[in-house]
């Protein structure tokens, strides 16, 4: 094991610094830096499983034009030709590039100056439009400026936490730890979770409010009415720094309220406790921002603000947590299509400096595609070249069989990427390989303005190549190369360092003009900072706003005024419920990478559609039953999980999911296509659906060492074990014939003599060794895996083990996967608080959960509570 390299994590906008420790085999062990200011040593379970997640196995190592492999050259040449092609042709409008907040900074960069420099468009979009381009708009409209005010340390500085639309326990669990200790240590500190659902953060929460979907609008509305007629204003920080306050107090009406069908009382408390605490943090996330109202919610939430002055102080503040590592170093560079890079917009003055600056052979002057937008052009036919990097569109947008068909009838359809079967790859025509995040070398920007490195551990697999280097030779073959002169990703930063000071007097916020002029060996040691670093100022950390000092040209605030809109398509009789997409504790975005993981998959193996109990019983649908989510844009088949977690009316299903690991649970094909008018963001928390029933007739459980080729049926779903592969399946077909079918798939992955055994089960076992299982029967059998699991993990049956096996195998009820950094089940929770461990410390002490990320604490409180409520009947 050789020393650890300090990296960032590819995960979440939190940006934890990583130790990895490279194996010298391809692996390494992973660890929490304690010297970043993010982490200070934390991980969440994602982060700690990172060193299960660099295998080759799945990587595309070579390029390959319309699936045969070819060499870079010729790839490039034809990218380059291509490109060129369709500008001559049709004109650069007709070229689209959409990018990723999983690019590193510096591939950032070059490809927002290849496009909107030198091909002259600016059609380059990036996902992150699906993550926080509503706070992009909301912070240009109120403060001039995309500029997040405060700080992490604001969280545990705050008296009063206010957190809408966020679940920060399984989304950006490390922040909630912070949050969480310092509650811990402070318990005069409050915490008000606004969410339609009671997900894991209410755990901490002394108020639930538990609004109705897409009412944020109409909540903080109420608040800043109610906070001007109780006179908690800073007269002086209005007065001097902010414009538009009536206009704003005008849009409110009094009968806004009523839409977010909450007790008067919780939101009379929620009013006194933001009225009469002087340091209030209010975090947002995807619940704000993913809306067709999204940019109002920002605003709404940010009149709050202003209107008492809790801004840009130790403690005070709005703030937007980002979901990507590198969604805000997107935003430093320009990557979103209505910005330039070092956060300048289209002004005619703008555009001016950044072409000089840039020497630029085609400046764009005008904004350009927004992400949904972007893929209608291409179905249109008006796009005709598209190139899509370190993304999965085809998965992550909405209305995603659209856009999949739409990349299929694409002229010329590129994709850089790191993996080699995606929904999106296969949609392509030219693929790129590109590097992973272990073998990426550059920066990445956190959710707090700090810059961090991502730094190399492993070396280049294949003939993969960082992006970046991608585009400059693309660039170079274009004719482009004495602007795309880079060596390597220092001299990228060095360029946008400079970029961000020139000509920059004050009057924009971002601003890394004292790293303009490093060398590569100080770019090698860059240690974490949070910008701005002013060549004639400290580098240091710093707020925005305390002070005043907005960037409008005035250099005032503005108070936006956000009447309430209904979102665009309510229930219908057709469509009678709501339904809402997310995320899930241990996996992310669209599994590429956690997918791999065999803890990950303990927690939630199967894509699910949580229904309250008044409608799933309206519609006959237990827990565990298939069900069919329909609405006007697509459908998808998953299982059910009965939770009066979630309000009636409405359903939550997780993202994750793909055609890789369950064809019919992609929800993102069902999620209808609307947008914020103002900033483009989709509005994926609220589509009008109906769940019916499927009517299956068996269920069955499949563990096999060698991926198996599932022959047609109605529902199945992957995930990774410990050295096998697992399916969960059902079917409408009649059982024996679904039980031969299976078995003879099974068989071809997985050959050897097949033992039938009891209760459904039938086994390959060769050599002594169990090499494939299936379990079929009328019901599901939840416990299936559980029981099989440690057979696959015997390098030979004994004649004990073998019939042990055939009768079914012990059983065993694990109660799912609690704690995934440690591999602790519910049921070995629930048997050390039978044991007498009555706290959560106890409870870790015992069996170690909840002890790393602790984003499983909120399951290990329930356990005690139901121990506690059992007690006392």
């Amino acid at each position: 094991m050789t020393a650890p390299v300090r990296t960032t994590c590819p995960y979440c906008g939190v940006g934890c610094g990583v130790l990895a420790a490279p194996d010298g085999t391809g692996g390494a062990a992973i660890a929490g830096d304690p010297d970043h200011p993010a982490n200070r040593g934390r991980l969440c379970s994602k982060g700690a499983a990172l060193g299960e997640t660099l295998s080759l196995e799945d990587r595309l190592l070579h390029p390959e034009i319309d699936g045969r492999r070819v060499p870079w050259d010729r790839a490039l040449d034809t990218v380059a030709q291509g490109l060129g092609e369709v500008v001559a042709r049709h004109g650069p409008q007709a070229v689209a590039f959409y990018v990723s907040g999983q690019l590193l900074t510096e591939d950032y960069y070059a490809a927002n100056k290849l496009m909107k420099g030198f091909l002259g468009s600016a059609n380059i979009d990036t996902n992150s439009r699906l993550c926080m381009a509503s706070s992009v708009a909301g912070h240009l409209r109120a403060f001039g400026s995309d500029t997040v005010p405060g700080l992490y340390e604001d969280f545990e500085q705050a008296d009063l936490v206010v957190l809408t639309g966020s679940n920060l326990a399984w989304c950006h669990p490390v922040l909630f730890q912070r949050i969480e200790a310092a509650k811990r240590a402070r318990p005069q500190m409050r915490v008000v979770v606004i969410d339609p659902r009671r997900t894991e953060t209410c755990d901490i929460a002394d108020l639930h409010l538990a609004l109705a979907p897409g009412s944020d609008v109409a909540l903080f509305n109420a608040l800043l009415a109610d906070l001007a007629r109780r006179g908690v204003v800073a007269q002086g920080f209005v007065g001097a720094h902010t414009q538009g306050l009536d206009a704003a107090l005008a849009a409110v009406r009094p009968d806004d309220l009523a839409a977010c069908a909450l007790p008067a009382q919780d939101v009379a408390t929620f009013f006194d406790w933001f009225a009469g605490t002087d340091k209030v943090v209010t975090l947002y996330s995807q619940g704000v921002n993913q809306s067709t109202a999204g940019v109002d919610k920002v605003n709404a939430i940010v009149n709050c603000h202003l209107l008492t002055g809790r801004i840009g102080r130790p403690g005070s503040g709005p703030f937007s947590i980002t979901g990507q590592p590198n969604a805000m170093g997107g935003r430093e560079v320009g990557a979103l299509s209505n910005l330039l890079a070092a956060h300048m917009g289209f002004a005619p003055g703008y555009v001016e400096r950044v072409g000089r600056f840039w020497n630029a052979a085609r400046m764009a002057t005008a904004p350009g595609l927004k992400a949904v937008e972007l893929f209608d052009a291409v179905a249109r036919g008006e796009i005709k070249a598209i190139w899509i990097m370190a993304t999965n569109p085809v998965a992550s947008l909405p209305d995603a069989e659209a856009v999949r068909r739409a990349l299929q009838a694409c002229e010329l359809s590129i994709v850089s990427e790191a993996v080699r079967a995606s929904d999106t790859v296969e949609a392509c025509r030219i693929r790129l390989p590109a590097l992973a995040w272990g073998e990426k070398d550059g920066t990445v920007t956190n959710s707090e303005r700090r810059i961090s490195r991502q730094r190399p551990f492993l070396a280049a697999p294949g003939e993969a190549k960082q992006d970046w280097w991608i585009l400059r030779e693309v660039a170079r073959r274009m004719g482009f190369a004495a602007a795309f002169d880079w060596s390597g990703p220092a001299d990228i930063f060095r360029e946008h360092a400079a970029l961000s000071a020139f000509e920059n007097d004050g009057r924009r916020a971002f601003d890394i003009g004292a790293y303009a002029g490093i060398d590569d060996s100080a770019y090698d040691a860059l240690a974490p900072f949070a910008w701005p670093a002013r060549a004639d100022g400290s580098a240091g950390d710093t707020r925005f706003f305390a002070e005043g000092g907005f960037f409008h040209a005035d250099r005032c605030a503005r108070f936006v005024a956000t009447p309430v809109r209904a979102p665009q398509h309510a229930p219908t009789a057709e469509h009678p419920l709501r339904l809402n997409t997310g995320r899930v504790r241990d996996q992310w975005h669209t599994m590429t990478r956690t997918g791999k993981s065999p803890r990950l998959a303990g927690h939630r193996p199967e894509p699910t559609v949580e229904l309250h109990p008044r409608d799933a019983g309206q519609r006959g649908l237990g827990d565990g039953d298939i069900a069919r989510i329909e609405s006007a844009w697509g459908a998808a088949m998953l299982r059910v999980t009965v939770s009066d977690a979630v309000r009636p009316g409405e359903a939550f299903a997780p993202m994750h999911w793909t055609a890789q690991v369950s064809r019919a649970g992609g929800i993102n094909g069902a999620v209808n296509p609307a947008v914020d008018p103002v900033s483009g963001q989709p509005e994926l928390k609220h589509t009008p659906v109906e769940v019916r029933p499927v009517a299956v007739r068996w269920h069955a459980t499949i563990l096999a060492r060698r991926p198996v080729r599932l022959p047609p049926v109605t529902y199945w779903a992957h995930a990774q074990g410990a050295g096998f592969h697992s399916y969960m399946v059902a079917g409408e077909q009649a059982p024996a014939a679904a039980q031969q079918a299976l078995s003879a798939a099974i068989r071809t992955a997985n050959p050897g003599p097949w033992r039938e055994g009891g209760d459904g089960l039938g086994a390959v076992i060769a050599d002594g060794r169990l090499e494939a299982a299936l379990v079929l029967g009328e019901r599901r059998d939840a416990t299936a895996r559980d029981r099989l699991e440690p057979f696959m993990a015997m390098q030979r049956l004994d004649a004990a083990a073998r019939d042990a096996l055939l009768a079914g195998g012990p059983a065993v009820d694990r109660g799912g996967e609690l704690c995934a950094c440690h591999g602790v089940s519910g049921a070995a929770v629930t048997a050390a608080v039978a044991a007498g461990a009555l706290s959560v410390e106890a409870v870790g002490a015992a069996t170690r959960a909840g002890t790393n990320c602790g984003s499983c604490r909120p399951g290990i409180r329930a356990l005690l509570r139901a121990a506690t409520l059992r007690e006392a009947a």
